[in-house]
């Protein structure tokens, strides 16, 4: 615990993958006060064509209370 999920266009490098997961652990451990060893990140490419069937219309709604930064774009 926790584990993080970011969801993001294909396209980027397994490199640019593995700085961006390092970067939010840290951000998590350091802000959060957790261990880096308990912090967990999946990246899901999803394809552009797919972004507002599985992420936007599921994830991304006004009412989502979960959301912390909402999106500065609509579908």
């Amino acid at each position: 615990m926790p584990h993080i999920v970011v969801k993001m266009y294909k396209g980027r490098t397994e490199e640019t993958k593995k700085d961006i997961a390092d970067i939010l652990a840290d951000a998590l451990s350091e802000k959060g006060g957790i261990d880096r060893s308990a912090i967990s990140v999946a990246i899901e490419d999803i394809p552009e064509e797919n972004w507002k069937e599985q992420v936007y219309d599921k994830e991304l709604k006004e009412d989502n209370k979960n959301l912390y930064i909402k999106p500065g774009y609509k579908m």
